[in-house]
Protein backbone atom coordinates (compact mmCIF):
# COMPACT_ATOMS: atom_id res chain seq x y z
CA UNK A 1 0.00 0.00 0.00
CA UNK A 2 1.51 3.26 -1.13
CA UNK A 3 1.19 6.26 1.12
CA UNK A 4 1.73 9.76 -0.13
CA UNK A 5 3.51 12.04 2.32
CA UNK A 6 1.69 15.25 3.06
CA UNK A 7 3.50 18.36 1.83
CA UNK A 8 5.39 20.18 4.50
CA UNK A 9 3.69 23.32 5.74
CA UNK A 10 5.79 26.49 5.84
CA UNK A 11 6.70 27.64 9.30
CA UNK A 12 4.60 30.59 10.47
CA UNK A 13 6.41 33.91 10.31
CA UNK A 14 6.66 36.23 13.25
CA UNK A 15 5.62 39.87 13.22
CA UNK A 16 9.20 41.04 12.70
CA UNK A 17 9.73 38.66 9.77
CA UNK A 18 6.49 39.83 8.15
CA UNK A 19 7.64 43.43 8.60
CA UNK A 20 10.95 42.72 6.85
CA UNK A 21 9.06 41.12 3.95
CA UNK A 22 6.49 43.92 3.77
CA UNK A 23 6.13 46.88 1.44
CA UNK A 24 7.08 49.48 4.05
CA UNK A 25 10.53 48.01 4.76
CA UNK A 26 11.09 47.49 1.03
CA UNK A 27 10.22 51.15 0.38
CA UNK A 28 12.51 52.25 3.21
CA UNK A 29 15.49 50.23 1.94
CA UNK A 30 15.09 51.72 -1.55
CA UNK A 31 14.80 55.33 -0.36
CA UNK A 32 18.23 56.85 0.35
CA UNK A 33 16.63 60.07 1.59
CA UNK A 34 14.49 58.21 4.13
CA UNK A 35 17.48 56.20 5.35
CA UNK A 36 19.60 59.34 5.77
CA UNK A 37 16.77 61.12 7.60
CA UNK A 38 16.28 58.11 9.87
CA UNK A 39 19.99 58.01 10.73
CA UNK A 40 20.06 61.75 11.55
CA UNK A 41 16.87 61.54 13.63
CA UNK A 42 18.08 58.42 15.47
CA UNK A 43 21.44 60.07 16.21
CA UNK A 44 19.77 63.23 17.55
CA UNK A 45 17.36 61.22 19.69
CA UNK A 46 20.16 59.00 21.02
CA UNK A 47 22.36 61.97 21.98
CA UNK A 48 19.47 63.77 23.65
CA UNK A 49 18.11 60.76 25.58
CA UNK A 50 21.56 59.74 26.80
CA UNK A 51 22.84 63.30 27.23
CA UNK A 52 24.22 62.73 30.77
CA UNK A 53 26.46 59.95 29.42
CA UNK A 54 27.50 61.24 25.98
CA UNK A 55 27.95 64.93 26.84
CA UNK A 56 31.56 65.94 27.55
CA UNK A 57 30.37 68.38 30.26
CA UNK A 58 27.34 69.07 32.41
CA UNK A 59 26.29 72.56 31.24
CA UNK A 60 23.92 73.06 34.17
CA UNK A 61 26.33 72.17 36.97
CA UNK A 62 27.26 75.57 38.38
CA UNK A 63 30.24 74.12 40.24
CA UNK A 64 31.95 73.24 36.94
CA UNK A 65 31.32 76.55 35.16
CA UNK A 66 33.97 79.24 34.92
CA UNK A 67 33.46 82.73 33.54
CA UNK A 68 37.06 82.68 32.33
CA UNK A 69 35.94 80.13 29.72
CA UNK A 70 33.02 82.28 28.52
CA UNK A 71 32.58 83.05 24.81
CA UNK A 72 35.34 80.72 23.65
CA UNK A 73 35.14 80.04 19.88
CA UNK A 74 34.95 76.51 18.43
CA UNK A 75 38.04 74.34 18.74
CA UNK A 76 39.15 74.78 15.11
CA UNK A 77 39.29 78.57 15.41
CA UNK A 78 42.02 80.70 16.89
CA UNK A 79 41.74 80.98 20.70
CA UNK A 80 39.53 77.90 20.69
CA UNK A 81 40.01 75.08 23.19
CA UNK A 82 39.93 71.34 22.59
CA UNK A 83 37.88 70.98 25.74
CA UNK A 84 34.98 72.76 24.04
CA UNK A 85 34.51 71.43 20.52
CA UNK A 86 31.77 73.91 19.55
CA UNK A 87 32.84 76.70 21.89
CA UNK A 88 31.11 78.12 24.96
CA UNK A 89 28.38 80.66 25.69
CA UNK A 90 28.41 83.79 27.84
CA UNK A 91 28.33 81.71 31.05
CA UNK A 92 31.11 79.34 30.08
CA UNK A 93 28.77 76.45 29.24
CA UNK A 94 29.89 73.95 26.63
CA UNK A 95 27.76 74.47 23.52
CA UNK A 96 27.90 70.81 22.45
CA UNK A 97 26.71 69.59 25.84
CA UNK A 98 24.02 72.28 25.96
CA UNK A 99 22.76 71.09 22.56
CA UNK A 100 22.28 67.53 23.83
CA UNK A 101 20.50 68.65 26.99
CA UNK A 102 18.40 71.24 25.14
CA UNK A 103 17.38 68.78 22.42
CA UNK A 104 16.21 66.34 25.10
CA UNK A 105 13.79 68.92 26.48
CA UNK A 106 12.58 69.94 22.99
CA UNK A 107 11.98 66.32 21.98
CA UNK A 108 10.23 65.53 25.26
CA UNK A 109 7.83 68.44 24.91
CA UNK A 110 7.28 67.75 21.19
CA UNK A 111 6.52 64.04 21.57
CA UNK A 112 4.31 64.60 24.62
CA UNK A 113 2.31 67.32 22.85
CA UNK A 114 1.79 65.08 19.81
CA UNK A 115 0.61 62.17 21.98
CA UNK A 116 -1.92 64.40 23.77
CA UNK A 117 -3.12 65.91 20.47
CA UNK A 118 -3.42 62.47 18.88
CA UNK A 119 -5.33 61.00 21.84
CA UNK A 120 -7.87 63.86 21.90
CA UNK A 121 -8.15 64.29 18.14
CA UNK A 122 -8.49 60.60 17.28
CA UNK A 123 -11.12 60.07 19.97
CA UNK A 124 -13.24 63.05 18.92
CA UNK A 125 -12.82 62.31 15.21
CA UNK A 126 -13.85 58.69 15.69
CA UNK A 127 -16.90 59.72 17.69
CA UNK A 128 -17.83 62.43 15.20
CA UNK A 129 -17.60 60.22 12.13
CA UNK A 130 -19.31 57.19 13.67
CA UNK A 131 -22.12 58.93 15.55
CA UNK A 132 -22.94 61.59 12.96
CA UNK A 133 -25.87 63.93 13.40
CA UNK A 134 -25.71 66.67 16.03
CA UNK A 135 -22.61 65.19 17.63
CA UNK A 136 -20.75 65.40 14.34
CA UNK A 137 -21.99 68.93 13.68
CA UNK A 138 -20.99 70.17 17.15
CA UNK A 139 -17.47 68.69 17.04
CA UNK A 140 -16.84 70.03 13.54
CA UNK A 141 -17.98 73.52 14.53
CA UNK A 142 -15.54 73.42 17.44
CA UNK A 143 -12.83 72.43 14.96
CA UNK A 144 -13.76 75.35 12.72
CA UNK A 145 -13.46 77.75 15.66
CA UNK A 146 -10.04 76.33 16.61
CA UNK A 147 -8.81 76.61 13.02
CA UNK A 148 -9.73 80.28 12.92
CA UNK A 149 -6.95 81.07 15.41
CA UNK A 150 -3.24 80.58 14.66
CA UNK A 151 -1.79 77.76 16.72
CA UNK A 152 1.02 79.92 18.08
CA UNK A 153 -1.52 82.45 19.45
CA UNK A 154 -3.47 79.66 21.13
CA UNK A 155 -0.26 78.38 22.69
CA UNK A 156 0.66 81.87 23.89
CA UNK A 157 -2.82 82.34 25.38
CA UNK A 158 -2.86 79.03 27.25
CA UNK A 159 0.71 79.46 28.44
CA UNK A 160 -0.03 82.97 29.69
CA UNK A 161 -3.19 81.87 31.51
CA UNK A 162 -1.33 78.94 33.08
CA UNK A 163 1.49 81.17 34.30
CA UNK A 164 -1.00 83.67 35.73
CA UNK A 165 -2.91 80.95 37.58
CA UNK A 166 0.23 79.23 38.90
CA UNK A 167 2.88 81.96 39.28
CA UNK A 168 5.06 79.84 41.58
CA UNK A 169 4.51 76.57 39.79
CA UNK A 170 7.05 73.77 39.91
CA UNK A 171 8.96 72.92 36.73
CA UNK A 172 6.84 69.80 36.19
CA UNK A 173 3.63 71.85 36.18
CA UNK A 174 5.25 74.40 33.87
CA UNK A 175 6.10 71.64 31.40
CA UNK A 176 2.52 70.36 31.63
CA UNK A 177 1.09 73.78 30.83
CA UNK A 178 3.43 74.09 27.86
CA UNK A 179 2.46 70.65 26.52
CA UNK A 180 -1.26 71.47 26.83
CA UNK A 181 -0.69 74.84 25.16
CA UNK A 182 0.93 73.20 22.13
CA UNK A 183 -1.45 70.24 21.89
CA UNK A 184 -4.60 72.38 22.13
CA UNK A 185 -4.00 73.72 18.64
CA UNK A 186 -2.91 70.39 17.15
CA UNK A 187 -5.80 67.99 17.85
CA UNK A 188 -8.04 69.51 15.18
CA UNK A 189 -6.13 67.99 12.26
CA UNK A 190 -6.34 64.52 13.79
CA UNK A 191 -10.08 64.91 14.41
CA UNK A 192 -10.84 66.00 10.85
CA UNK A 193 -8.61 63.30 9.33
CA UNK A 194 -10.08 60.49 11.43
CA UNK A 195 -13.64 61.73 10.88
CA UNK A 196 -13.22 61.56 7.11
CA UNK A 197 -11.81 58.03 7.24
CA UNK A 198 -14.49 56.91 9.71
CA UNK A 199 -17.29 58.16 7.44
CA UNK A 200 -15.97 55.79 4.78
CA UNK A 201 -15.39 52.83 7.08
CA UNK A 202 -18.75 52.92 8.91
CA UNK A 203 -20.65 52.03 5.71
CA UNK A 204 -18.55 48.98 4.86
CA UNK A 205 -19.76 45.40 5.17
CA UNK A 206 -17.73 44.42 8.24
CA UNK A 207 -19.22 47.28 10.27
CA UNK A 208 -22.74 46.44 9.12
CA UNK A 209 -22.18 42.79 9.99
CA UNK A 210 -20.95 43.72 13.47
CA UNK A 211 -24.07 45.83 14.01
CA UNK A 212 -26.34 43.00 12.87
CA UNK A 213 -24.90 40.52 15.37
CA UNK A 214 -25.33 43.02 18.19
CA UNK A 215 -21.80 44.29 18.82
CA UNK A 216 -21.79 47.45 20.95
CA UNK A 217 -21.04 50.69 19.04
CA UNK A 218 -18.09 51.49 21.30
CA UNK A 219 -16.55 48.09 20.61
CA UNK A 220 -17.09 48.53 16.87
CA UNK A 221 -15.32 51.90 16.94
CA UNK A 222 -12.35 50.73 19.02
CA UNK A 223 -11.84 47.16 17.79
CA UNK A 224 -12.90 47.41 14.14
CA UNK A 225 -12.93 50.98 12.81
CA UNK A 226 -9.96 52.46 14.69
CA UNK A 227 -7.26 50.08 13.32
CA UNK A 228 -8.38 50.87 9.76
CA UNK A 229 -8.08 54.65 10.14
CA UNK A 230 -4.68 54.77 11.86
CA UNK A 231 -2.60 54.92 8.66
CA UNK A 232 -3.14 58.65 7.97
CA UNK A 233 -2.87 59.33 11.72
CA UNK A 234 0.66 57.88 11.86
CA UNK A 235 1.76 60.03 8.94
CA UNK A 236 0.21 63.13 10.48
CA UNK A 237 1.74 62.39 13.89
CA UNK A 238 5.22 62.05 12.38
CA UNK A 239 4.98 65.42 10.68
CA UNK A 240 3.36 67.03 13.74
CA UNK A 241 6.35 66.09 15.90
CA UNK A 242 8.50 68.53 13.93
CA UNK A 243 5.77 71.19 14.11
CA UNK A 244 5.43 70.76 17.88
CA UNK A 245 9.20 71.04 18.37
CA UNK A 246 9.26 74.24 16.31
CA UNK A 247 6.32 75.64 18.27
CA UNK A 248 8.09 74.90 21.55
CA UNK A 249 11.24 76.56 20.21
CA UNK A 250 9.22 79.60 19.18
CA UNK A 251 7.62 79.93 22.61
CA UNK A 252 10.99 79.49 24.32
CA UNK A 253 12.54 82.08 22.00
CA UNK A 254 9.79 84.50 23.02
CA UNK A 255 10.55 83.79 26.66
CA UNK A 256 7.29 81.99 27.52
CA UNK A 257 8.41 78.39 26.97
CA UNK A 258 10.26 76.05 29.29
CA UNK A 259 11.68 77.36 32.60
CA UNK A 260 15.05 79.17 32.35
CA UNK A 261 16.60 76.54 34.62
CA UNK A 262 15.95 73.88 31.94
CA UNK A 263 16.67 75.63 28.64
CA UNK A 264 15.62 74.01 25.39
CA UNK A 265 16.96 74.68 21.90
CA UNK A 266 14.67 77.71 21.58
CA UNK A 267 16.02 79.18 24.80
CA UNK A 268 19.62 78.62 23.65
CA UNK A 269 18.86 80.38 20.36
CA UNK A 270 17.36 83.32 22.23
CA UNK A 271 20.40 83.59 24.50
CA UNK A 272 22.80 83.43 21.55
CA UNK A 273 20.82 85.98 19.57
CA UNK A 274 22.09 88.70 21.92
CA UNK A 275 25.68 87.94 20.86
CA UNK A 276 25.13 87.25 17.16
CA UNK A 277 26.26 90.66 15.95
CA UNK A 278 29.13 90.94 18.39
CA UNK A 279 31.09 88.13 16.76
CA UNK A 280 30.05 85.15 18.94
CA UNK A 281 27.98 83.57 16.17
CA UNK A 282 28.46 80.00 17.41
CA UNK A 283 26.27 80.60 20.48
CA UNK A 284 23.13 80.83 18.34
CA UNK A 285 24.12 79.18 15.03
CA UNK A 286 24.76 75.69 16.43
CA UNK A 287 21.46 75.46 18.40
CA UNK A 288 19.65 76.72 15.31
CA UNK A 289 21.38 74.11 13.14
CA UNK A 290 20.45 71.37 15.64
CA UNK A 291 16.82 72.47 15.54
CA UNK A 292 16.82 72.48 11.74
CA UNK A 293 18.37 69.01 11.58
CA UNK A 294 15.75 67.53 13.90
CA UNK A 295 12.79 69.19 12.18
CA UNK A 296 14.05 68.43 8.66
CA UNK A 297 14.81 64.77 9.36
CA UNK A 298 11.41 64.19 10.98
CA UNK A 299 9.61 65.94 8.09
CA UNK A 300 11.47 63.84 5.54
CA UNK A 301 10.50 60.68 7.41
CA UNK A 302 6.89 61.86 7.43
CA UNK A 303 6.94 62.47 3.67
CA UNK A 304 8.40 59.01 3.07
CA UNK A 305 5.86 57.34 5.36
CA UNK A 306 3.02 59.12 3.56
CA UNK A 307 4.19 57.74 0.21
CA UNK A 308 4.92 54.28 1.64
CA UNK A 309 1.40 53.93 3.05
CA UNK A 310 -0.27 55.19 -0.12
CA UNK A 311 -1.33 52.12 -2.16
CA UNK A 312 -1.57 54.19 -5.35
CA UNK A 313 2.21 54.84 -5.26
CA UNK A 314 3.26 51.21 -4.82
Amino acid sequence: MNSTAAPAQPAPQGAFSRFLDGDIWYSFRHSPMAMLAAVIAALCIFCSVFAPWVSPHDPFDLATLSLSDARLPPAWMEEGSRRYLLGTDDQGRDILSALFYGARISLLVGFAAVLVSMFVGVGLGLLSGFAGGKVDAFIMRVCDVMLSFPSILIALLIDGVGRAMFPNAHETLAFGVLIIAISLGGWVQYARTVRGSTLVERNKEYVQAARVIGVAPTRIMVRHVLPNVMGPVLVLATIQVAAAILTEATLSFLGVGVPPTSPSLGTLIRIGNDFLFSGEWWITIFPGAMLVLIALSVNLLGDWLRDALNPRLR
